[in-house]
């Protein structure tokens, strides 16, 4: 079905979640080992659905319990995960997305990591809507109802949702009746899709099609 809004999971499908963090570990000497990336997402996703913390503070707890980092060192890359690096094609596919229908960050993060990631774009999506605003994490359908609420869009085929990780945020989206489109990044959790693309260019052309 033609697209009337995209949703968008951020941290790991726009930015360069991965590749951020490397970065930022390696400026206070540190680096990943090979299973180190997996046990922070996986001690991230546990953290969420307990207590209510924003994402600085759930990403500092996992860089503490599963680095064993400081926690001021911890905090710090919390609170900068915003400038984190886009992946290469994120500004031109968007841009293009945003030619066919509304683009929305549908994100587990705070409201102050949007002016970093957009910054990176280049421009502004059509909204940011993140846990920290509504208090709660994906993969809770609620996330979703709320963003239908907020954009008077019900969940239907003609709401595409994007991700890297269909494990975690596109079985919910496809449970809810969205198009779900599973992007091949780098680092990934593979799944069940409708689509499945190579990076945003792709889907921007396969979206164009459709319009």
């Amino acid at each position: 079905m033609k697209p009337r809004l995209f949703s968008f999971d951020i941290f790991g499908t726009v930015v360069d979640w991965r590749q951020g963090l490397e970065a930022d570990l390696a400026r206070i000497g540190r680096a990943l080992g090979p299973d180190d990336f997996d046990r922070i997402v996986d001690f991230q996703g546990r953290d969420e659905q307990a207590e209510f913390r924003p994402y600085r503070e759930i990403t500092a707890r996992s860089l503490v319990s599963v680095l064993g980092l400081g926690a001021a060192e911890a905090e710090h890359i919390g609170r900068q995960l915003g400038h984190w690096p886009v992946f290469a094609d994120a500004p031109a596919g968007l841009a293009a997305l945003l030619e066919i229908a509304p683009c929305v960050a549908m994100t587990n993060s705070d409201l102050q990591h949007a002016e970093g990631v957009q910054q990176g774009l280049g421009f502004s999506l059509s909204h940011w809507i993140c846990a920290e605003e509504l208090g709660l994490y994906k993969p809770a359908p609620e996330f979703w109802r709320s963003v239908g609420r907020r954009l008077q869009i019900a969940p239907s085929p003609a709401w595409w949702h994007v991700s890297a990780y269909a494990d975690y945020d596109l079985d919910v989206a496809r449970a809810l009746g969205l198009t779900t489109v599973f992007v091949t990044r780098p680092h990934r959790r593979s799944g069940s899709a409708h689509h499945t693309v190579r990076d945003l260019n792709e889907l921007a052309q396969l979206a164009a099609q459709l319009d």
